[in-house]
């Protein structure tokens, strides 16, 4: 059997309760502060909490104390899969925070803090040679840089994007929508064991033997937004389940690049959705490197340094003279029919700020202040730079 804590152990117990989804899990690790003492609580208790009646307290209390985890285990064992639990050592830090992180992970092969250095790339199942071709070009670049490249294993884009992040020598994770024991699409069960036999890992909320469920690729998909700093949607129709990786990607505060088509081409329609709704259009592997170097020095420079003046521009500074007189800031910017939300935002951007300080100081869901953002950028209040951050215009 596969050697996990005690505390493992409960937290694998919560995701084998039948009806217990993530929201509700991670209402019960809030209320009770473990999956340890979840797993003690009375009915009583439980039904404290939003959304449990007490009829759903007393069989959820039952069904805590007596799921047998037994099965799971020999599963996992067969097919070499560990499990990762949200708030204990190992688990993915991109993941734990963004909203709703899975409160569990299978996984097969290993993640390492490397692979937090890592793009995203997705698209259409049913994709033109173009884009199959686009895909593993850009993959085959960003693995040769140091990216870790993340994608669905789905057949289609995710699939050449992991085998050429492979031919690459880089390394590459998939996040399923189904469990481990049973890979889907089955063609691509040889292309899971070259993933896990020691070049990336395999990645699921899933328990082991379940198929996967058209509902459950969304919920895949914020995982594979989630780990990623960037995701690049290669190929995606106007339909495609790629841009809900993509919304996934921008609420996340990830950057989103999308690669061109041709105007006429129905099977870029989506890709050219994303371009005219503000994602970031990508030629080559280079577009997306100088980007997130440039997140690098950012971060650097606005959060790590708390606002005070980067080295270069000091430097810049004293070669120029010390007297030379400053020239005034600009007035702010005018902000008219604002409502509340907007009027907070944009006066939260009197200097220029990284996403996540304005999610943080505001203590705004980021979902709400991505749409803010973007209808101050409409109102060309705003404007977004490279790395998420934004500034008055």
């Amino acid at each position: 059997m596969p050697d996990i804590s005690d505390a493992v152990r409960d937290h694998l117990a919560l995701a084998l309760v039948p009806g217990l989804g993530p929201k509700l899990t991670a209402a019960l690790l809030e209320r009770f502060g473990s999956a340890t003492l979840a797993r003690q609580a009375t009915a009583t208790q439980l039904a404290e909490i939003p959304h449990i009646g007490e009829k759903t307290a007393i069989g959820l209390a039952a069904a805590l104390r007596t799921v047998d985890i037994e099965p799971e285990l020999r599963l996992m064992e067969k097919h070499a899969t560990g499990v990762l639990a949200l708030g204990l050592s190992g688990y993915p830090q991109p993941l734990a925070k963004v909203p709703a992180p899975p409160p569990l992970l299978y996984v097969r092969g290993e993640w390492l803090e490397a692979d937090a250095n890592s793009i995203g790339i997705v698209g259409s199942r049913n994709c033109t040679t173009y884009g199959q071709k686009i895909a593993a070009q850009l993959a085959r670049e960003l693995a040769r840089a140091g990216f870790t490249i993340i994608s669905g294993l789905a057949r289609g884009i995710d699939g050449a994007a992991h085998r050429a992040a492979l031919e690459a020598g880089g390394r590459t994770v998939a996040a399923l929508a189904g469990g481990l024991s049973k890979i889907y699409p089955p063609e691509h069960s040889a292309l899971a064991d070259e993933i896990a036999a020691g070049r990336g890992c395999l990645i699921t909320e899933t328990p082991m033997g379940m198929d996967p469920q058209p509902g459950m690729f969304p919920a895949r998909n914020r995982i594979i937004s989630g780990l990623s700093r960037a995701v690049i949607v290669v190929e995606a129709n106007a339909r495609s389940g790629a841009l809900i990786t993509a919304r996934h990607a921008a609420e996340q505060g990830r950057e989103v690049y999308a690669v061109p088509g041709r105007v006429d081409d129905s099977a870029s329609a989506g890709c050219l959705e994303l371009i005219r709704g503000g994602a970031r259009l990508v030629r080559s592997a280079d577009d997306v490197i100088e980007d997130l170097k440039g997140i690098a020095v950012a971060d650097y420079r606005d959060l790590a340094s708390g606002g005070r003046q980067s080295p270069v521009d000091s430097a810049k500074e004293k070669k120029q003279g010390t007297d030379v007189p400053r020239s005034p800031e600009p007035p702010p910017a005018p902000a008219p029919t604002l409502d509340l939300t907007q009027q907070r935002v944009f006066d939260a951007l009197a200097n220029r700020r990284h996403a996540d300080e304005l999610t943080r100081e505001l203590a705004m869901p980021v979902a709400e202040l991505s749409r803010t953002l973007m209808q101050l950028e409409m109102k060309k209040l705003v404007r977004r730079q490279p790395g998420n951050f934004y500034e008055r215009r």
